[in-house]
């Protein structure tokens, strides 16, 4: 969406970026009249924080599937706001959007669980603790039975990327054409598939879309390159 970045508030004349706030209403006087100034640029990225201090305070207190179930909601809502969009500009594909993602999906398949094995029980407290950070276990740590929990969460954070850069890329080369092209169809068999491959498998994902974003932001052939060999593009 092409918004203006700078707004002037009507009452008070107070002038602020709609980029850092993601909000209309004045942050001096509190008035919802406001312009917009300057030219329109494409933005997705909202203000999004992931804050998992609530569900990790209820671990003392609460069953594994409530402070499962806290950790899904707030990965969801982190996963609503989030972008890769910022005043134009393409950000990279960082760790925290694909953790969150995760999170949300493993919390949810555990809130849900009558019994949680000790492997999934850790796991998740290992994604509880270091999303927030954007740390999650690599890949060959991944339970069995949460395979497809992490196939679809590194599923859908590809997706969300190559839309996003679908916004801000102009002609793409015919190399580029052909990463993206690999890159759907891996992202669609691994949806198809309800994510269930091998964790190493699924992270080739996330690797060649941070490699594509480089290479649009950077015009950096390296890593389009980087970014064929990992998907196998001739």
């Amino acid at each position: 969406m092409k918004i203006r970045g700078k707004r002037e508030c009507h009452s008070c004349r107070a002038r602020w970026s709609y980029y850092e706030t993601g909000s209309v209403t004045c942050p001096e006087c509190g008035s919802l009249r406001s312009r917009g100034l300057g030219e329109r640029a494409e933005h997705t990225a909202g203000p999004a924080t992931l804050d998992l201090t609530p569900a990790r305070a209820a671990l003392d207190r609460e069953p594994l599937g409530t402070v499962a179930d806290l950790a899904a909601e707030a990965a969801a809502e982190y996963v609503r706001r989030a972008g890769f969009v910022h005043a134009g500009e393409l950000q990279p594909l960082g760790e925290t959007s694909p953790a969150a993602a995760e999170l949300r999906r493993v919390g949810s398949t555990l809130s849900r669980s009558m019994r949680v094995a000790d492997p999934d029980r850790l796991y998740f407290l290992s994604l509880l603790d270091g999303a927030e950070d954007g740390e999650r276990p690599p890949p060959e740590e991944v339970p069995d039975g949460l395979w497809g929990d992490r196939g679809l969460a590194v599923a859908a954070a590809t997706d969300a990327y190559l839309s996003d850069l679908g916004h801000v890329r102009s002609e793409p080369g015919s190399a580029l054409v052909a990463v993206l092209s690999a890159l759907r169809a891996r992202r669609k068999r691994l949806e198809a598939l309800d994510g269930d491959v091998d964790p190493v498998e699924a992270e080739r994902l996330v690797r060649a879309c941070r490699d594509v974003g480089t290479a649009v932001r950077e015009d950096d052939e390296t890593a389009l390159a980087r970014a064929r060999e990992r998907l196998g593009v001739s």
